[in-house]
């Protein structure tokens, strides 16, 4: 019975994930975009960015290709990892041409592979296996969890961040020990503490906890 509600929550995981990403670009703004700026060691400016262009991939992609690739565009700081399947060598390198030639991008990692777009149940797998490594950073506590993204291709998780080395090192060894991850791609930017403490910035209050404003 575990093992059937663990499968049915993975599909369904699988099946909102990608609406859930939309939605969220479309309304990112207000409280959404305040929040999303607070949790993140990236500036405002280069979150949007990274938005931009992961739609402006995804536009290309679907325009040109249709349902004959299955590609996963995520950028983070700037740099974009391009993951899934395409029906040949040369798509592969056209989707990668597009990516580089994109204004802000400083770097592509091209791990698109050719092959048959994948099912239902490989994207499933793949959504499981990232719920189980951002939820264990969050049992062990080493570091706030949303410092480090995390994109699962095939069995293969690729961690991206602003992070310290500790921070970093904290990330693979929970990433490398989860059950179901084939390999660890460390995509994460080392930053210093000191950079860290400089980047970070205090969680607002609990309502109510305020000072209240001196009696004149």
């Amino acid at each position: 019975m575990m093992m059937k509600r663990t499968l049915i929550a993975a599909l369904i995981a699988a099946l909102v994930a990608p609406a859930l990403t939309g939605c969220v670009a479309a309304v990112a703004t207000g409280a959404t975009v305040g929040a999303l700026a607070v949790v993140d060691r990236r500036t405002f400016g280069t979150q949007t960015e990274d938005e931009g262009i992961e739609w402006k991939i995804l536009g290309q992609v679907m325009n040109k290709y249709g349902d004959r690739a299955h590609v996963n565009q995520t950028s983070f700081n700037r740099r974009v990892l391009l993951s899934g399947e395409v029906p040949d060598e040369q798509t592969k390198a056209d989707i990668e041409a597009y990516a580089r030639g994109l204004p802000n991008v400083k770097q592509v990692w091209n791990e698109l592979r050719v092959a048959p777009p994948t099912g239902l149940q490989a994207r499933s797998n793949d959504a499981f296996i990232t719920s189980k490594v951002k939820g264990r950073f969050v049992d062990a506590g080493k570091f706030r969890a949303n410092l480090v993204k995390v994109v699962t291709e095939a069995g293969a998780v690729h961690l991206f961040g602003l992070v310290t080395r500790a921070e970093a090192d904290a990330a693979i060894e929970i990433a490398r020990t989860t059950s179901g991850v084939q390999r660890v791609v460390n995509l994460m930017e080392i930053i210093s503490t000191e950079q860290a403490r400089a980047l970070d910035v205090p969680p607002p209050e609990p309502a109510g906890t305020q000072q209240p404003a001196p009696v004149r």
